[in-house]
């Protein structure tokens, strides 16, 4: 999953949720040392969400839609597309204002912990809050976007266009995928945040 999928299944508890979306920003095992207990959790929470993600069935299915096209970078792409077809899940966000309040709120927290963030995280976060990332994976245009961003970043991919073709020519087919592991995903998350404290 990507940012707001990371942010959703945090489950509105801050620090988990600062760990969560930073994850992709702190590499190793020592690094998780440097940061508070409730931050280390939602470190290590993320890492587990990916591993869940990247061993479902949905999600090996989905990848094999752009393997031909984007090889190791298949997942990254699944990834951001699970965000598209979570923004538009009215089990998650009823109405179009909901994600937008939802935003505004991960927005806030992440704020709140500025000077924890890595600084790679904190480079980008005003980016992501003044183009709202995570409220813009709602379109297909905010998911070209997207796709186009992932692109420029990554070492080996030239355009995004086949990517953002699969996408829509596939559009129901990977809805469903992403059906398919967000009702696992979820449980399992939940099951793990239990494990980490009774009161959560």
């Amino acid at each position: 999953m990507n940012y707001l999928g990371h942010a959703l299944l945090s489950f509105k508890h801050p620090e988990i949720l600062a760990g969560n979306m930073i994850g992709d920003f702190v590499k190793g095992s020592k690094a998780l040392d440097n940061f508070p207990e409730g931050i280390r959790q939602g470190l290590l929470l993320h890492r587990k969400i990916d591993s869940f993600a990247d061993a479902h069935p949905a999600t090996l299915k989905a990848k094999n839609l752009f393997r031909p096209d984007y090889r190791l970078y298949s997942g990254a792409f699944v990834d951001s597309l699970y965000d598209h077809f979570l923004a538009n899940d009215p089990h998650y966000f009823a109405r179009e204002k909901d994600l937008f309040d939802f935003a505004r709120e991960v927005y806030e927290t992440l704020q709140q912990y500025g000077e924890l963030l890595p600084e790679g995280f904190r480079r980008m976060l005003p980016y992501m809050v003044s183009d709202n990332w995570l409220y813009s994976y709602r379109t297909l245009k905010g998911m070209q976007n997207a796709f186009r961003g992932l692109a420029r970043r990554a070492q080996y991919i030239e355009s995004s266009d086949k990517a953002y073709e699969i996408l829509v020519g596939h559009y129901y087919e990977l809805n469903q995928y992403y059906f398919d592991f967000m009702d696992d995903v979820s449980v399992y998350v939940k099951n793990e945040l239990n494990g980490i404290s009774p009161g959560l």
